[in-house]
């Protein structure tokens, strides 16, 4: 049965299209032959959400990636001053 929840947030991005928006959802899968998938749908509902890029992922292959872009966030502020370095450049100033 499909369960048809989607959790839906605001981006702001590009890549092959502008995007603004991207809808994931774990349910069975439009292409893939797993019997379940991690689905993101990148879409700019800005220009009416015609054009899609959608990705689907095994759980296995959804958390793994979770967990490089949370690594590649953190080693990057670090490198570069951003969020994460701002924050402990205040808390040392204060």
């Amino acid at each position: 049965m499909c369960s048809y929840i989607v959790e839906k947030t605001a981006l702001v991005g590009s890549g092959w299209m502008r995007i603004d928006t991207a809808n994931v959802y774990f349910d069975h899968p439009y292409y893939s032959t797993l019997d379940h998938v991690l689905a993101i749908d990148f879409t700019n509902e800005g220009e009416g959400g015609r054009d899609r890029v959608a990705v689907e992922l095994s759980a296995d292959s959804a958390r793994a990636l979770v967990g490089r872009i949370l690594a590649a966030l953190a080693s990057g502020e670090a490198a570069h001053g951003g969020p994460a370095q701002a924050a402990a450049d205040s808390a040392t100033a204060a």
